[in-house]
């Protein structure tokens, strides 16, 4: 591939570039105690370059430690995203026999990192769509990927891993994307209530919790762009020229204003304006977000007060449920990378409606504690990514040094040098 299309893979290659990434956690302290109880509350990293995806995922506390033979660790399913690999090994053992494995097993078989065969033919420019869940998540929704023109077949390429998913228990763990009644917020919130699914309980308050995954796809497909035509290929893939005036389709993945004059410029005239909306979407975003942060953490603890009191089910439930349906479309905002460019006036819906939902829910949880006689919540310190760790019982330094002797003595000898790209 890298003689047949020299440009587009020294641009692909462009990608190791990308290093920069922020710590969520420390920046965003609330969110320890919202994802209390699951591995995103251990670790969790803005995403960096498609070089680095199986590293990261390889590295992240997140994916943890090899678990003793014979016993089920996190799922292979963790690598569907990462590399080219995983089509190959859901052809020899078949979606769920992939999907069943360890996590941890399947390193020494992951080669290579994000690549040309994610996204084309072998050997071609043309598109497609290799993973499973996405050729059936697209069928669901009506969009076979056969059956679209170029440029929604490109949005697909990338909603194949750019879209929120989650492991299907029931199917051995494996990738399932939640589009039975729709792709937006209340739509998916009514097929996992219809299936009484979550993710898990809540340690402190009891709730049982969903978790969004990076919906770019479902938001950009309600956005004005999409209406337009403009899709990721569009602003993040641009067409460029190399030195002898050839042109090709930038494989860098980078953001859109770095390519502005190319990707932007023609529908946004004036640069400076454009900024302008860009930063004021993110601050009004942001500042939404903080609000419905640091609203539920207040009622998981109100809920833990409730419980210790005596509380029973049927007279928190009402409360719980506030606080799960408020979480889900916080998370489904905020884990959307770039929302406020793709889709801000969604992102202003969804996080106004959680900020109704975690208000109802602490005005029922007030009522509760009243009558349970309840006359002080105690709240910790979550200031600082350190005390919000204390406060949910995480030890970092614990994990921390069993993921180091778990990377030393079996990553480092046993896998391949993709796993370790941008650690060594």
């Amino acid at each position: 591939m890298q003689e047949k299309f020299p440009n587009q893979y020294k641009s692909w290659l462009a990608t190791s570039e990308q290093t920069e990434r922020q710590d969520m956690l420390a920046s965003y302290p609330a969110a320890i105690i919202l994802w209390a109880g699951s591995s995103f509350a251990k670790e969790y990293h803005s995403p960096r370059g498609h070089h680095f995806a199986v590293a990261d995922v390889t590295h992240t506390l997140r994916t943890g430690v090899a678990v003793a033979e014979g016993e089920k660790g996190l799922s292979a399913s963790c690598w569907t995203c990462k590399s080219p690999d995983v089509p190959r090994l859901i052809g020899e053992l078949g979606v769920e026999g992939f999907s069943a494995k360890n996590f941890t097993d399947l390193g020494t078989e992951i080669q290579s990192v994000v690549y040309c065969t994610d996204c084309h033919v072998k050997g071609s420019a043309k598109l497609a769509l290799p993973r499973p869940h996405a050729q059936d998540a697209m069928t669901k929704a009506h969009i076979p990927f056969d059956k679209q023109d170029i440029n929604m077949q490109g949005a697909q390429v990338c909603g194949q891993c750019h879209v929120s998913y989650y492991f299907q228990p029931e199917r051995s763990n494996k990738v399932n994307i939640p589009w039975i009644f729709g792709n937006n917020a209340d739509d998916i919130e009514k097929y996992y209530d219809t299936r009484r699914f979550y993710e898990w309980i809540h340690p402190i308050s009891k709730t049982p919790i969903l978790k969004a995954r990076h919906p770019e796809f479902e938001h950009w497909s309600r956005s004005e762009h999409a209406k337009q035509g403009v899709t990721c290929i569009t602003c993040h893939m641009p067409a460029t020229s190399d030195d002898k005036g050839n042109q090709f389709t930038s494989h860098k993945v980078s953001k859109a204003l770095e390519h502005y004059s190319q990707a932007c410029q023609g529908c946004h005239g004036d640069k400076a304006a454009l900024l302008q909306t860009l930063e004021t979407g993110k601050h009004e975003i942001e500042a939404k977000a903080r609000e419905v942060e640091g609203l539920l953490v207040k009622a998981h603890y109100e809920a833990q007060a409730a419980w210790d009191a005596g509380a029973t089910w049927p007279i928190i439930n009402d409360a719980l449920m506030a606080i799960r349906h408020s979480q889900w479309r916080w998370d489904f905002a905020m884990a959307s990378h770039g929302l406020y460019a793709h889709n801000p006036s969604e992102g202003r819906e969804l996080l106004d409606t959680a900020i109704e939902q975690a208000k109802y829910a602490r005005t029922a949880l007030a009522e509760i504690l009243k009558m349970l006689e309840v006359k002080e919540v105690n709240y910790p310190d979550i200031s600082t990514k350190e005390s919000a760790h204390k406060a949910v019982g995480i030890s970092l330094d614990t994990l921390t040094q069993q993921k180091k002797a778990f990377l030393k003595e079996e990553v480092d000898k046993h896998w391949s040098e993709v796993s370790r790209h941008g650690y060594e």
